[in-house]
């Protein structure tokens, strides 16, 4: 009986949470491939190690891959496929070099408590809209914001190392490395620049990481310079990820904010 009570009051308690937003994450099987292969990417819905939830293709308003030489391909459907939780997207790697893969989804919506989204805002690491609204006395303001999510990633393919790392997706959010993450090694640092609708974004809190062996890393939060740079020490080899969500106030009937979410991927070995 008392397991029983026990069981219903954790439901509870998970029911209650508030339902903050999912990171949404590329993240290949293996991000070195052969020329010639094929690599298969779980979108991660979720957490850079757990998806919760497969999206849909439908959601998606943009599919990209730039291959060596800068060429840009959009696959299609097909090249989609899902379970329960993850939809994976299987990209061709025909010449040897960096592939960027990239893709964006449609607008939603979202509601929240003031409590609560006050806690997603210190959670998701949006400090300068919980500064705002401690500054306007909005602190037990309800919140009501729509977003859409920028996500990519970049493999290499063979030996050869080419500059199509740094390809620009034209994303309305976006992080360009300016090095190659595959030329560096651990205790390396590289620089990269983040966009907001093709301009340096300034100021901008973006949070990374790294799996190792199959455990995250602590989680780092950095701001972007001046120029809408952020240094991303290499602290240890593994998978990599950066992200963040730019999100401004708004004069809109409907929603109160809107936000911008941008991840990227690579592996350090």
């Amino acid at each position: 009986m008392k397991r029983k009570i026990v069981s219903f009051m954790l439901i509870a308690v998970l029911l209650a949470l508030p339902a903050f937003g999912h990171d949404l994450f590329l993240k290949p099987e293996n991000f070195f491939t052969k020329p010639g292969g094929t690599v298969r990417l779980s979108v991660m819905n979720g957490t850079f190690m757990s998806s919760e939830a497969a999206v849909a293709f439908a959601r998606l308003t943009d599919v990209s891959v730039v291959s060596p030489g800068g060429k840009r391909l959009s696959p299609k459907e097909a090249d989609f496929t899902k379970n329960e939780t993850t939809a994976f997207l299987t990209v061709a790697t025909p010449e040897a070099g960096n592939y960027v893969v990239g893709l964006s989804t449609n607008w939603r919506e979202n509601a929240l408590a003031a409590k609560e989204f006050n806690e997603y805002l210190t959670l998701e690491g949006i400090p300068d809209v919980l500064d705002n609204r401690t500054r306007d006395k909005e602190l037990d303001k309800d919140a009501r914001y729509r977003y859409s999510k920028f996500v990519k990633t970049i493999l290499q393919a063979g030996e050869t190392q080419t500059d199509d790392y740094k390809a620009v997706l034209g994303y309305a959010v976006e992080m360009i490395p300016q090095q190659n993450p595959y030329r560096s090694k651990r205790g390396e640092s590289i620089d990269v620049l983040c966009l907001k609708d093709g301009k340096p974004l300034v100021g901008q809190t973006v949070l990374v990481g790294y799996e190792s062996s199959g455990k995250l890393a602590t989680e780092k939060s950095l701001r972007s310079d001046a120029k809408g740079m952020i240094k991303i020490k290499l602290e240890g080899v593994g998978k990599w990820y950066a992200k963040f969500i730019n999100m401004v106030k708004v004069d809109d009937p409907k929603v109160n904010y809107e936000s911008k979410w941008a991840t990227l991927t690579f592996e350090i070995k």
